[in-house]
């Protein structure tokens, strides 16, 4: 006797298939993909969207269709989205052929960098490739079966293209496998060529019937363990360093148990901001180049350093200059191989609580001694009166930076949640910001990518609705990618953005001077005719203005002050507002006192080159290698 079918298209099939998907950790079920972000044009419009406008029809709010103006956008609100859910649900995004496909791979890369899961299904050229060459595509003279989605591939953590519906099972449970796992996940692309997608088979019922997907918590090895807590034993100056993994494993109750068990001191890196209440007394702040003095301190006399879910960025190392012992060693629980193995450190491949937990039973009755408590927090409280200061000092006519991030940090209350991905307020909210909630910072810095803020805060808020979301940008990032304030207008997300404006690229204007560059093409300005060059006054760019035009409720703020007032104000606004205020970007935030390695020109004829060259040199022999 046959097996029951069902005759769909290919669009059909894998738009109900991801409808029954659901992941499940800890007894609590999660739908796997809860929408879909979609811009259609003519590789998807009669496969993916008829599919989805069926489904909506058929079965309301299974899969939500988003309406995106940019598919870059699309793929940072999935991956926002993605993070705020601690990897356990995600957002789709389906486009056309060609440019929308390829507009995808900026996305894609930040969300495998980052380890978020997000499925991508761009549309791919005629299989039967009767009509070559169709509009929009890429004809490779040495290669018949090579489309522009391949360049894809390097940037995902799977990659599949369906030329035949019977193709589409195992590639659809694939997806799901790389989706679900939390030591393989990232961007998930499945292509479609367009002519397949509209191609009906009679399909398994079964490969649409309810399936979940158990997300285990990886216990470490014993022996593993016993190598760990040997070594951690022996500190004499033992740190943690919290990266996302603690986030993503919901570890932040058992990281706290074991620090205040311990007395070790906790810094965080970016994705692990929020590890620790900012209050916690073993939190030492954010470590690296962005990092607080107390931390960067505790770390270059750590004896031991303990890695819980961190990739070990160069930003977190201070390009590997910032643990200064040379005894030093390390230990490093991630739940993913690759990233366990790095700094030469004794492996625990484990998930991060799971490592924790079973840490601290190990640990019972061992702690650090009073004398390296007691410098600890004298660090701690020294960091603290910088913050104030950097906070509460008022500067005329403009304010800094962080003055504005100051402001939002005491208007927003403790559960809403602040967004960035680049320029200098990233490496500034690392230093100063004050996290209350675990999920409270959301910044992203892996691939610290441009754009990223608006369409990620969309998807932090689609993810926790009923949390406040707070996305500071600058006039750069606004300016790179904006559009996702009009999906928020039409899906009535309320978002607070913060737009600070210092009329040009801050963040590498500030490393240009640095390096010898005299912040050379980083300031918004006319080209000069008596000079031919650009640095004439500045563009009289109105950014308020574009967001108005977008149906934003905008406030304009000249002052900290009215800062304040306008972020109360914003509050019970229905939809998404934004205020703007400008900034002087030459008042730089608090020293971090690490170093980033940006190599300097080593024969140049401009002085400053030369000045920047030697100090760098000299920061280089601070430099080592982790074996």
């Amino acid at each position: 006797m046959s097996a029951a079918t069902v005759r769909l298209s290919v669009a059909q099939a894998a738009v109900r298939f991801w409808a029954s998907q659901w992941t499940e950790r800890d007894g609590r079920e999660h739908r796997l993909v809860e929408g879909c972000f979609g811009i259609f044009g003519h590789g998807n419009v009669a496969g993916i969207s008829q599919a989805l406008l069926e489904l909506e029809l058929d079965e309301p709010g299974t899969l939500r269709y988003y309406q995106a103006r940019n598919e870059q956008a699309m793929v940072h609100a999935a991956a926002g989205f993605a993070r705020a859910r601690r990897r356990l649900s995600t957002l789709a995004c389906t486009t056309s052929v060609g440019p929308g496909a390829t507009n995808m791979v900026t996305g894609a890369a930040l969300a495998t960098i980052d380890r978020l899961p997000v499925l991508l299904m761009p549309s791919d050229v005629f299989a039967t490739r009767v009509a070559d060459p169709v509009l929009q595509q890429l004809e490779h003279p040495i290669g018949r079966d090579i489309s522009v989605n391949d360049a894809l591939r390097p940037v995902s953590r799977f990659f599949d293209r369906v030329q035949r519906p019977e193709q589409l099972p195992a590639a659809l449970l694939g997806a799901a496998r790389v989706l679900t796992d939390a030591a393989e996940t990232g961007a998930v692309t499945l292509c479609l060529p367009e002519d397949v997608q509209a191609e009906a088979f009679d399909w398994p019922e079964e490969l649409f019937a309810r399936r979940v997907w158990h997300v285990e918590r990886p216990v470490p090895d014993p022996a593993a363990l016993a190598r760990a807590v040997a070594v951690l034993r022996s500190a004499r100056r033992p740190l943690i360093v919290a990266g996302g993994g603690v986030h993503y494993s919901e570890a932040e109750a058992a990281l706290g148990a074991l620090a205040a068990a311990t007395g070790i001191p906790v810094a965080e890196t970016q994705a692990g901001k929020g590890s620790l209440h900012f209050e916690h007394p073993q939190a030492v702040g954010a470590i690296g180049v962005t990092g607080s003095t107390a931390a960067n301190a505790i770390a270059a006399s750590a004896d031991v350093v303990l890695g819980i879910g961190t990739r070990w960025a160069d930003f977190t190392t201070a390009s590997s200059s910032l643990f200064k012992d040379p005894e030093v060693r390390f230990v490093n629980c991630n739940v993913t191989r690759f990233d366990a193995a790095k700094m030469g450190g004794l492996l625990v491949v484990a998930d991060a609580r799971a490592a924790l937990q079973a840490l601290a039973g190990s640990l019972e009755g061992w702690s650090v001694s009073p004398d390296y408590a007691a410098e600890v927090s004298r660090l701690v409280d020294r960091w603290n009166a910088t913050v104030d200061e950097a906070f509460t000092t008022r500067h005329s006519p403009l304010p800094s930076q962080s003055e504005v991030i100051g402001v939002v940090n005491e208007v927003t209350e403790p559960t809403d949640v602040v967004v960035c991905a680049a320029g200098s307020m990233p490496g500034d909210l690392h230093k100063l910001w004050r996290s209350r909630d675990p999920s409270g910072y959301h910044v992203e810095y892996g691939y610290s990518c441009m754009g990223y803020e608006i369409a990620g805060g969309l998807g932090v808020k689609l993810a926790e609705p009923d949390r406040g979301v707070f996305v500071m940008v600058g006039d750069g990032s606004y300016l790179m990618m904006a559009q996702e304030l009009v999906t928020a207008v039409q899906e009535r997300v309320k978002l607070t953005v913060v737009l600070v404006e210092n009329h040009g690229f801050a963040s590498i204007g500030a490393l240009s001077e640095s390096v010898g560059s005299q912040r050379f093409g980083t300031a918004y300005r006319f080209r000069d005719d008596s000079t031919g060059r650009l640095d004439g006054d500045f563009v009289p760019t109105d950014l308020a203005a574009n967001a108005a035009s977008l149906g934003v409720e905008v406030h304009r703020a000249r002052s900290v002050e009215e800062l304040r007032d306008a972020l109360v104000a914003s509050r019970s606004a229905p939809g998404p507002t934004l205020v703007h205020i400008e900034t002087d970007p030459r008042l730089a935030a608090p020293s971090s006192e690490a170093w980033w390695d940006v190599p300097v020109a080593e024969a140049a004829g401009l002085e400053s080159t030369t000045d920047a060259r030697r100090t760098y040199d000299r920061e280089k022999e601070r430099q080592r290698t982790y074996l």
